[in-house]
């Protein structure tokens, strides 16, 4: 169900469940790390903090008061999409939307907010930085999309950091993220018809933000060529007895690509469960890896498809080599029918279990809808991947193989 709000960029989708007592509204904003401009690195996701924590209308921030209502708050800044939720019972969805869309639209930001809030991110980036599961993650992307926004880490920098200012957050705030395409998705016990009459006399055409209010698509940035040249497995420390994490993987399709799905069923396929073909070598038939993780995900330009495993040094290189055997493996000669089948099972399970969560429900809902600028249902989403065939699988391992890439974490001394 799909609802526009007067004259202004947001639209109101969702699907509502008459059984549920609680509503998840997510708002999904068309923003992410890759509009920070070159010099303020981590900047979105600092105004991510920041408008979850001002105070709103000279009182508590969004996050406590919705937590004080007995419900729970978040928000998430990614590559290009910001999301802000919060799941609460029915009765203070009324209360909670006229306080998020205050809180997104009008912050009260003052240099005080700005500090503690930066701490917290500087907390955040230590923490990051420390953990070797995280940092390859990042710098996977760096390689995956080096020279582009996407390669950017969602963080940013500590230096960075340290000399954003509120001016710089503010600029940022009100030239680009409040000019972005919005939806407003609700899922759970409060229909999406009933949520739009409730944002209807909320402060949204009170705010003094740019006019017109027409949303402006971000700029699509040209992606450079990956690098061609033999695949080689990436070392680490001398230290046989430290333990390292690879990330390795190439491109995949756009969120907007059909062929996204077959990259979808990939991960399923080579993923870590013991149906899983990589799953019997790496860790049943070579006893090399105790927990490794595939995905794919979408995003405006491009994707990006990976296989992230922790691994004991002395085991790294042989790690890194099984994954590439058997990802070729599936280039040459595709998937073992049944294989595949298990793997469409398993994506089809996958989709249906997120649809059973309301709070993940509504960001997937944001991503498939494309904001709600096309129409998607559950059904859909099942089909689609049910038709993914053999060949298509075939194709999406032959993609990754023909630029795959590999980082390790930590990197050699």
């Amino acid at each position: 169900m799909s609802t526009m709000i007067g004259d202004l960029p947001i639209t109101v989708i969702g699907e509502g469940d008459g059984r549920w007592r609680t509503t998840t509204l997510c708002l999904a904003v068309d923003f992410g790390s890759r509009d920070d401009p070159p010099a303020l690195g981590g900047v979105a996701h600092l105004l991510e903090h920041l408008l979850m924590s001002a105070p709103v209308d000279g009182g508590r921030s969004l996050s406590e008061r919705v937590e004080r209502l007995g419900g729970r708050a978040n928000a998430t800044t990614g590559l290009d999409r910001m999301f802000f939720q919060a799941q609460v019972l029915g009765d203070h969805v009324p209360e909670v939307a006229r306080l998020l869309t205050r809180a997104v639209l009008d912050p009260q930001l003052d240099d005080a907010v700005l500090e503690t809030e930066r701490q917290a991110v500087l907390q955040e980036l230590a923490a990051a930085a420390a953990d070797p599961s995280d940092t390859v993650q990042d710098a996977f992307l760096a390689a995956c999309f080096s020279g582009h926004p996407l390669g950017r880490p969602v963080g940013g920098t500590d230096d960075a950091m340290r000399a954003t200012e509120l001016a710089d957050v503010l600029g940022v705030h009100r030239g680009v993220f409040l000019r972005r395409r919005m939806t407003l998705v609700c899922t759970g016990g409060t229909a999406p018809a009933e949520v739009a009459e409730q944002l209807a006399g909320t402060p949204w055409a009170e705010v003094p933000a740019p006019r017109p209010w027409a949303a402006a698509e971000p700029v699509a940035e040209p992606l450079p060529a990956l690098a061609a040249g033999p695949w080689t497995p990436r070392a680490t420390s001398a230290d046989p007895d430290g333990f390292s994490w690879f990330a390795t993987g190439s491109r995949s399709p756009s969120v907007h690509d059909p062929r996204r799905h077959a990259f979808t069923v990939l991960a399923q396929l080579l993923g870590p469960s013991p149906a899983s073909p990589l799953y019997r070598r790496l860790r049943g038939q070579e006893g090399l890896v105790y927990a490794f993780f595939t995905w794919s995900r979408g995003y405006t330009e491009t994707g990006a498809w990976r296989i992230m495993a922790g691994v004991e040094n002395r085991s790294l290189r042989r790690a890194q080599e099984v994954v590439r055997e058997v990802l070729l493996e599936v280039a040459a000669d595709g998937p073992d029918p049944e294989d595949l089948a298990v793997a469409r099972r398993q994506a089809v399970t996958d989709l249906v279990t997120t649809a059973e969560r309301p709070w993940d429900h509504a960001m997937a809902l944001s991503q498939e809808t494309g904001l709600g600028t096309r129409p998607w249902s559950l059904e859909m989403g099942i089909r689609d991947l049910e038709s993914v065939t053999a060949e298509q699988v075939r194709y999406a391992a032959a993609t990754v193989t023909a630029h795959q890439l590999t980082v390790v974490r930590p990197e050699p001394a």
